[in-house]
């Protein structure tokens, strides 16, 4: 498990209350209403979660599916961890996030055994423009929230409604106190996918698109602090809506997420 250790001075997303209870900060805070959190940390601490519950060597998670039950509120909630299928060489893990005495936010994520395949070693994802071709991008700036305003990010040309490529970081630790992984670190502003490259505006615009779901696939253990998001959106004409994206580090593409879309009328716009 790598770690980095920049920003674990700087407020994190979250506080560790003792145990399995946790109480989020501002930075946490969603785009679409004030008193919830955004799906983007979560994803973060729910991960750290997972990585931390009974690691076993030579093994590591390399799939994640979340399910969002509803709103998550902001403040204090608990995280459980179980094994739901254990396995010698493959195993199925579940976490649940708990608040107001709801589950909000339920993962189940694969933990696989890692072997050495580097001779038959190959990817077929497109390459993804550097750090040192992009530019500074203030494009999340359109969404409000605290979460969106603790990333800073860059982008490159060719960035429009349903098609988009950026870079994102973030210098806040997930938990106060201690350092974060870098699968923790990356995999928790993935979420952010489906606001990068909206097709439609948000707030201003008539529609609003929020994700069900979170689907992510990690073939490669991801480094470093830097999340690239090659995304597309696509939007059906029947209230759905998709939104896609590989998954990149500084050394190249590592995984895929795929977020499912309620496409519906912005109730004040009818």
């Amino acid at each position: 498990m790598q770690e980095t250790t920049t920003a674990v001075q700087a407020e994190a997303y979250y506080r560790h209350l003792g145990g399995d209870v946790y109480e989020s900060t501002r930075h946490a805070q969603g785009a679409w209403n004030d008193h919830e959190q955004h799906m983007a940390p979560v994803t973060g601490l729910m991960v750290r979660a997972l990585e931390r519950f009974q690691p076993r060597e030579g093994m590591r998670l390399t799939r994640f599916n979340f399910d969002i039950l509803g709103l998550i509120p902001a403040g204090d909630f608990s995280i459980e961890t179980t094994v739901l299928r254990p396995g010698r060489t493959i195993e199925l893990l579940q976490a649940e996030l708990t608040a107001g005495g709801r589950t909000a936010v339920r993962v189940t994520a694969w933990r696989m055994l890692t072997l050495d395949t580097s001779a038959v070693a190959a990817v077929e994802d497109e390459p993804f423009p550097s750090l040192e071709e992009s530019e500074t991008w203030h494009g999340l700036n359109v969404w409000p929230g605290g979460f969106i305003a603790s990333l800073e990010g860059r982008t490159v040309g060719g960035h429009r409604p349903g098609r988009g490529r950026a870079w994102l970081r973030t210098p806040h630790g997930m938990v106060d106190g201690e350092p974060t992984s870098a699968l923790v670190r990356l995999l928790g502003m993935v979420d952010s996918a489906n606001g990068i490259a909206a097709r439609v505006p948000p707030g201003a615009g008539s529609y609003m698109f929020p994700n069900v779901d979170l689907s992510v696939h990690v073939y490669r253990e991801p480094e470093g602090e830097w999340l690239g998001l090659d995304t597309k959106v696509t939007f059906a004409g029947d209230g759905i809506g998709l939104t896609s994206s590989v998954l990149h580090d500084v050394k190249g593409s590592f995984g895929h997420s795929e977020q499912i879309l309620t496409v519906r009328p912005i109730p004040h716009a009818r």
